[in-house]
């Protein structure tokens, strides 16, 4: 698929996820960013699966943006954690142990090649 439509279907399943949490969620607007963050991450970790199989020469690995996924998934999460929970130690827990996890596997990586 050429890159173009790959921005364009990411452009739409944006719209998409932005349109049914408008829906499920209207007056609560911290809940619908944070759930809009983390469901787009777990469209960049699909998007990093057709990147694998598919890879185009000069353009984003599918790892970086397996990464990219991940981060913006536990971003998300964490800020949703917070709203529901209001506790910080937890949200803060979460991302550190999305960071290290991703630190070790990254490392993992490199030494495999």
């Amino acid at each position: 698929m050429p890159p173009r439509q790959l921005g364009l279907l990411s452009f739409g399943v944006l719209i998409i996820v932005l349109a049914i949490l408008l829906v499920a969620f209207f007056p609560r607007w911290d809940v619908i960013l944070s759930l809009t963050v983390a469901l787009y991450g777990l469209w960049v970790i699909v998007l990093a699966g057709i990147r694998a199989k598919n890879p185009v020469k000069y353009e984003r690995g599918a790892f970086s943006t397996l990464i990219w996924g991940i981060l913006l998934l536990a971003i998300g999460g964490a800020w949703f954690l917070y709203i529901q929970t209001l506790s910080v130690v937890y949200t803060l827990v979460l991302l550190l142990l999305v960071i290290g996890i991703l630190a070790v596997s990254s490392a993992l990586l490199r030494t495999r090649k």
